[in-house]
């Protein structure tokens, strides 16, 4: 991790407590020569206070060129004891980053500055102590200050990571929720569309023949609007029954029990019931499927005879369920595409679409063709699961 990624941003009291100790130190070392200065070597007093002012202005861009300013500070203190403070701080800073390629030359240079300053710019009286005792003190402070300023690096940096970490973990965590929730959606619609769009279809033909034929009887009236009746409250049922039981387990993939055999057929006899012509033929046991293929496989059924309703309602349909444990399940459903252009019925929908990622989840195949005779084909092939 680079240093500028976690590097926390300064505030007007990190400014204030840093501003306040490089002034304690400046001023803690400045008094015991500011006397001997003024009086002997005034030149070296204001000299020594213009080099600290430049040095306390140019700490300001430490973080932005650590390198600089500590080698600045570090040179600027040699003869100004007012520039120790932002040299003090620079050399923390500088140690912060934790990069040895910085820190090495950087900590001999400071040794060598300060050192350099004990012998050759000392006043009379600091001259009198022991060259080997003040290099000693000189490494202790410069080890003491290098030392801390990494130890501040590496906790900064440990809690950048911490941060960057519950960052992503967050992040992932939303995306989950997201993709839950597509999910969710996906499947509701998909359920919505098995529901309603068999019934609404079976009333929409059942309507149609209550505008368009003339001949029928009261009697008939009568019957096909009861069959509306019943279509439009079974639809209504079913919707409650499928919204209830997706209420109850937002994260299950299947929301209803299986349709078995007997579902199966029934599917026949209501489209026959509504007037459509099916041939449908079932040569294997439904009832030995297993749960997901069997509702699979209902749902297809449903889907081919939805869809032979809306676009072909007066030609036949022909529908074959064949197979075996060796080969698996084929529905073969096919039914003539109708002759004119305009339908009444309304535009097609993502059955197709959702039917075939169905039959996907399962491992399965799908294929819906037109061959050259206008006959519309829908071949589902399933894996055979007991």
């Amino acid at each position: 991790m680079k240093p500028e990624q976690y590097q926390p941003p300064l505030t007007w009291a990190g400014h204030a407590w840093r501003l306040a100790l490089m002034l304690l130190v400046s001023a803690a070392v400045f008094s015991t020569r500011s006397g001997y200065l003024w009086n002997e070597v005034r030149w070296w007093f204001f000299a020594d206070l213009a080099l600290g002012v430049a040095s306390y202005t140019a700490v300001w861009w430490r973080r932005r060129y650590p390198v600089a300013v500590t080698v600045f500070t570090n040179l600027a203190g040699i003869v100004s004891t007012t520039s120790l403070g932002p040299a003090t701080l620079s050399l923390v800073s500088m140690a912060t980053r934790r990069r040895w390629v910085e820190i090495i030359p950087l900590t001999l240079l400071c040794v060598v500055a300060n050192v350099v300053a004990s012998q050759f710019f000392s006043t009379p009286a600091e001259q009198n102590d022991p060259a080997i005792v003040v290099f000693a003190v000189v490494v202790a402070i410069t080890a003491a200050m290098v030392s801390w300023g990494m130890y501040i690096g590496s906790r900064r940096e440990l809690l950048a990571s911490w941060r960057a970490r519950a960052l992503a973990s967050e992040a992932e965590q939303q995306a989950k929720v997201q993709q839950a929730r597509s999910l969710e959606r996906a499947r509701i619609a998909r359920e919505m569309h098995d529901i309603l769009a068999h019934r609404i279809s079976a009333m929409s033909m059942s309507a149609g023949a209550l505008a368009y034929r003339t001949d029928l009887t009261g009697e008939q009236v009568r019957e096909t609007a009861r069959t509306i009746q019943e279509t439009s409250h079974l639809a209504l049922t079913e919707l409650r029954e499928v919204l209830g039981v997706l209420r109850e387990g937002p994260g299950d993939a299947a929301p209803e029990e299986p349709q078995n055999a007997p579902d199966l057929m029934a599917l026949v006899d209501e489209a026959q019931r509504l007037g459509m012509r099916v041939d449908a033929r079932c040569e294997i046991d439904v009832a030995a499927l297993s749960p997901a293929i069997a509702r699979t496989l209902y749902r297809c059924v449903q889907e081919a005879l939805t869809n032979a309703r809306r676009h072909s309602p007066s030609a036949p349909v022909t529908m074959h369920i064949r197979g075996g444990p060796d080969h698996g399940v084929d529905l073969l459903v096919e039914n003539p595409l109708p002759l004119t252009a305009g339908s009444a019925s309304p535009a097609p929908g993502y059955g197709l679409v959702g039917l075939a990622e169905r039959v996907g989840l399962h491992g399965g195949r799908q294929s819906a063709t037109v061959s050259d005779d206008k006959r519309f084909l829908l071949h589902v092939w399933l894996p055979w699961q007991s």
